[in-house]
């Protein structure tokens, strides 16, 4: 089945009662059984819902996976990935990831016993000095949070089967319409659904995808035991957002393109962060493993100056001043106070995140409008 008929019909059956061709919003806590312990399937609904099934069949479904999970956010299913693990593990990170992944790992998890180590993973071998017989988990985003930086995920995942640690990758900016990490050695995907996948900026909802049923057993009783599971209208607006994401990433990737090379010829800019460039340190490995460069990108202005970079997150009129990503209208952010303030300062800048940098998330309104709009904004 080809990609785009995938996204169209992943996880989606005509109602059995009623023909429905859209799944139900299965809008109930618990379920009639025949007698005790004979039920259909469903027992209480934050340990299955059939709206939320159909889902987490679809997210499998598209990133080439065998199971699928649905959490209330993507920080709630990372939550998920961690709770894995025992006291006295550690972790290796990618040193530039989304800030909120970052707090869950240093601030709620270290002081149950677990350490992180952060490593630029640009060149795979980094991990290496880091890898110990406690090590369990690799986790790495590409391409990262905000500086677009490009992780090459077969390297990686060679690197973890040979340790027999678990790679988990965050797929957010990508989409399984860019690159399939499980396809490339990845154990674990993760999403935060909120973003592409939804598409909407209507909800808010993260996903785990693996092909290893023990480990699919482990993760699902976490889901069951925690309960951070999204609700039954929220499932339903994801599989409606995920019939139309090859259509939405065409026109992003299109977007994306065309506003990183006007941005790259416009005198007021200074560096342009986005992986499609052909000088991009890791554009050969994002040609490799990506279908197409995506929407995400960040720069700075010419002058490298706060104040001037704040007011040009301020001035723009079609990209609006918001945190999170993903939606089909365009977003303007500053990483430094806003997505990723949770990180010292002094960690940032060594990691090459300055204080005026700008994180945009193209959307699909029309080229020509947004590049005005930066263009006036840069300009004023």
């Amino acid at each position: 089945m080809k990609q785009a008929t995938k996204f169209v019909h992943a996880g989606v059956e005509p109602d059995p009662s009623t023909g429905a061709i859209m799944t139900p919003i299965y809008q109930t806590s618990t379920y009639v059984q025949e007698a005790p312990g004979k039920h259909k399937g469903f027992e209480y609904a934050r340990s299955q819902n059939p709206t939320r099934k159909a889902l987490e069949e679809a997210f499998a479904v598209i990133e080439n996976g065998k199971y699928g999970l649905a959490f209330s956010s993507g920080v709630a299913a990372t939550d998920a990935v961690i709770k894995l693990l025992q006291p006295g593990d550690e972790v290796i990170a990618a040193n530039d990831m989304y800030g909120g992944t970052y707090r869950l790992f240093l601030k709620v998890f270290e002081k149950f016993g677990l350490k992180f180590h952060f490593v630029n993973m640009q060149d795979a071998k980094n991990i290496l000095p880091l890898i110990n017989k406690n090590t369990k988990l690799i986790w790495t985003e590409t391409p990262t949070n905000p500086l677009i930086n490009i992780i090459d995920i077969a390297a990686v995942s060679a690197i973890a089967r040979q340790h027999k640690v678990l790679l988990a990758v965050d797929n957010t900016f990508a989409t399984p319409y860019l690159q399939n990490p499980l396809d490339l050695g990845a154990d674990i995907v993760m999403h935060s659904v909120t973003k592409f996948l939804g598409g909407h900026s209507d909800v808010i909802q993260g996903c785990l995808v693996m092909n290893d049923s023990e480990l699919r057993e482990k993760l699902y009783f976490i889901q069951k035991s925690s309960g951070a599971v999204p609700g039954p209208m929220d499932c339903f607006l994801v599989m409606r957002g995920l019939k139309t994401l090859h259509v939405r990433m065409q026109r992003h990737c299109e977007n994306g393109a065309r506003v990183a090379q006007f941005l790259r010829s416009h005198k007021g800019v200074g560096k342009v962060y986005w992986c499609g460039f052909e000088d991009h340190p890791g554009y050969k490995i994002a040609k490799k493993q990506m279908r197409d460069f995506g929407s995400m990108l960040s720069f700075t202005l010419k002058s490298d100056d706060v104040e001037e970079a704040k007011r040009v997150l301020s001035s723009t009129k079609l990209f609006a001043l918001a945190e999170s990503l993903g939606g089909v209208e365009s977003l303007i952010n500053h990483p430094a106070s806003m997505t990723h303030a949770s990180i010292p300062r002094e960690e940032r800048v060594k990691n090459g995140l300055s204080d005026s940098l700008i994180r945009l998330s193209v959307g699909i309104e029309d080229a020509d409008d947004l590049c005005d709009d930066l263009d006036k904004a840069i300009g004023k």
